[in-house]
């Protein structure tokens, strides 16, 4: 095995969590789970008419975004569940927090950028973050955010109903200086970054990676030859009216 040169996680266990992260990887889509939130013939109608593109190439378009959404949500595995593997303590619970160390009363919650939350979502955590501290007066949480604006700790200073509120105990971190404090070393999460390509590499290299299947043309072809007008059968077919409708692409 290649030797990795990280002091605050085995080589073995990173190839693994690679591995495992891998494996998660989307690489079959089909009619169903590509119209599981239902999508919009009308907006891939303004998008094939405006962009000046056939229906075909919006298609993918969508398919391309969804498969890629899957798997961000997959690097969110990858980020949280190495901490499990960095021992003194760190432990990923199934419920609660994303990482914890109850001996050093940290309590974490990763996420991937500083905007994917809406503020309902941000406060909600932050509420949750409170009531952790109300039961331990030492507990220090933090919100842990992979892509930040900048390297930081700093306290985490929202607003709920109107009102600006922030606590000593209550976090913003960026990912590096997350590292820094469960590694003792600074340029930790520099180091995985580094090394990362060739882990990715040795992981890809001695596995057998699935084909991709896409079934979802086939399956609108099932329902029209008019793939535009599968669409909205897909979508609109217990409306009124859609039982004699027909539309050109």
């Amino acid at each position: 095995m290649r030797d990795y040169g990280l002091s605050f996680i085995k080589d073995e266990n990173l190839l693994k969590h690679v591995k495992d992260t891998v494996e998660k990887y989307r690489f079959k889509i089909d009619l169903k789970s590509f119209n599981s939130n239902l999508v919009d013939p009308i907006k891939f109608t303004f998008d094939s008419k405006i962009y000046k593109k056939n229906i075909k190439d919006v298609i993918e378009h969508e398919i391309a975004r969804q498969i890629d959404k899957s798997n961000t949500n997959h690097i969110g595995y990858f980020h949280q569940n190495i901490f499990k593997y960095i021992g003194n303590g760190w432990k990923v619970p199934i419920k609660g927090y994303d990482v914890i160390n109850e001996n050093l009363s940290y309590y974490a919650e990763i996420k991937n950028k500083h905007n994917t939350m809406n503020s309902s979502s941000s406060q909600k955590i932050y509420m949750k973050m409170q009531n952790k501290i109300l039961e331990d007066d030492k507990a220090i949480c933090m919100l842990v955010e992979v892509i930040a604006k900048a390297s930081q700790n700093m306290k985490w200073i929202i607003s709920i109903d109107g009102k600006q509120m922030s606590h000593k105990n209550i976090r913003r971190v960026s990912i590096d200086k997350f590292y820094e404090l469960v590694t003792g070393d600074k340029n930790s999460f520099k180091n995985l970054c580094e090394i990362l390509p060739k882990v990715i590499d040795d992981a890809v290299s001695d596995m057998a990676i699935k084909k991709e299947e896409n079934t979802v043309f086939c399956e609108l072809k099932g329902i029209s030859p008019n793939i535009l007008q599968s669409l909205y059968l897909l979508s609109f077919k217990k409306y009124e009216g859609f039982e004699c409708f027909n539309v050109t692409e």
